[in-house]
C-alpha cells in the first residue's frame, strides 16, 4: 500500500501523455522548438504558481549539481533531441526505437537498492513492447526501410536519456518535485534559442489552437512531469515502466475519438497484449493485498490440529 498511491500518480502522468498527439495536432503549424518553448514555459508556471501560497518551496530549488544535471537531461536534452530525429528519420521508426525507454526503465531499475528484477516484470514489459510495436506499424512489417540513419541513432539515445532520468530521480527522492519547475524553465529557455536559431515564428490563429497549447502546456508538459517525477520518486518504478506502453495505445484511441483518425485492428490487438503485460507485471501490487489478507486470516483462525487416533 506505501508505493501504492504514488503509482498510481506516476500513472496519471502517461495518461495525461496519450493527448500530446491530438493536442498538439489541434494546436496547428508551430514551429516544434517554438511549441517546446510555449508549452514547457506554462508547464514551469504550473509549479511555479503554488510558490504564492508555499514562499518556502522557492527554496528547493538550491539543488547540488547532479540533480540539474539529471533533470536537464530528462526534459531538455530528451525532447530536443527527439525533435531532430523525428526531423531526421522516419517518424514510425523514430517512435518504435524511442519506446525502448520503459523496457530500459523495468532493466536499469534493478541496480537500484531494494529493487529485484523478476520475471513478471520482464514479461509485462515485453508484452507491452509487442503492443507499442502493434500499435505504431499498425500491424505492418517491422524494420529500418532505408537502413541506419542519423535520426534512429538520436532516438535511441533519447531512450535511454529518459529511462537514465527516470530511474536515477529515485536515487534522489528526498528532493522535492517543486523543482520539476526548473527543468521546465531550462527546458522553455533551450527550446526558445533553438527557435530562434532554427525557426521562423508562426503564431496561433484561433482561440482553439490558443487552447489546445494552453491544456498542452498545463497538463501533459506542466501536472504529468510532475505526476511522473513523484512516482517514480516514490511508486513501484517497474510497474510504472510496465504500465509506461500504455501511452501509445492511448494516444492512438484519443485520436480515434477526436475523428483524427479510423479505427484498425492492430488497436485492439495491442490493448490486448499491453494490459495483459500490465496486469502481469504488476502482479505483486494487485494481487499482495489477498495474499496479506488470507494470511491474516490463516494466523487469526488456524485449522484445527487433527486428534490422534486413540
Amino acid at each position: 500500500m506505501k508505493k501504492t498511491i504514488p503509482t498510481l500518480i506516476g500513472f496519471s502522468a502517461i495518461l495525461t501523455w496519450s493527448f500530446l498527439a491530438v493536442l498538439s495536432t489541434a494546436a496547428g503549424p508551430i514551429p516544434p522548438f517554438q511549441l517546446a518553448a510555449m508549452t514547457f514555459l506554462l508547464g514551469g508556471l504550473v509549479g511555479a504558481s503554488s510558490w504564492i501560497v508555499r514562499p518556502g518551496a522557492i527554496r528547493s530549488l538550491r539543488q547540488p549539481w547532479p540533480v540539474w544535471a539529471i533533470g536537464t537531461a530528462g526534459l531538455c536534452i530528451y525532447h530536443c533531441a527527439y525533435f531532430f530525429a523525428i526531423q531526421s528519420a522516419p517518424p514510425v521508426e523514430v517512435s518504435l526505437i524511442a519506446y525502448l525507454w520503459p523496457l530500459l526503465i523495468v532493466v536499469f531499475a534493478a541496480f537500484l537498492p531494494g529493487e529485484r528484477l523478476r520475471v513478471h516484470h520482464v514479461v509485462g514489459v515485453v508484452l507491452g513492447l509487442a503492443g507499442a510495436i502493434v500499435v505504431i506499424t499498425k500491424g505492418g512489417n517491422v524494420g529500418l526501410a532505408n537502413g541506419v540513419m542519423k535520426g534512429h541513432v538520436i532516438a535511441l539515445f533519447c531512450a535511454f536519456i529518459w529511462a537514465g532520468y527516470s530511474v536515477l530521480s529515485r536515487r534522489f527522492g528526498q528532493v522535492p518535485t517543486d523543482v520539476v519547475a526548473g527543468y521546465c524553465f531550462i527546458t522553455a529557455a533551450v527550446a526558445f534559442a533553438l527557435h530562434l536559431t532554427l525557426e521562423t515564428t508562426v503564431w496561433p490563429q484561433t482561440p482553439t489552437q490558443w487552447m489546445a497549447i494552453v491544456i498542452l502546456g498545463t497538463i501533459p508538459l506542466g501536472a504529468g512531469f510532475y505526476a511522473w517525477d513523484f512516482g517514480c520518486k516514490h511508486g513501484d518504478i517497474m510497474i510504472l515502466g510496465a504500465l509506461s506502453y500504455a501511452a501509445p495505445l492511448f494516444s492512438v484511441i484519443v485520436l480515434l475519438l477526436a475523428g483524427f483518425g479510423v479505427f484498425h485492428w492492430s488497436v485492439a490487438l495491442a490493448c490486448v497484449l499491453i494490459t495483459i503485460g500490465a496486469v502481469i507485471a504488476a502482479k505483486d501490487l494487485l494481487f499482495k493485498p489477498r495474499q496479506i489478507a488470507a494470511t491474516i486470516e490463516t494466523a487469526a483462525f488456524p485449522a484445527p490440529a487433527e486428534s490422534d487416533a486413540s
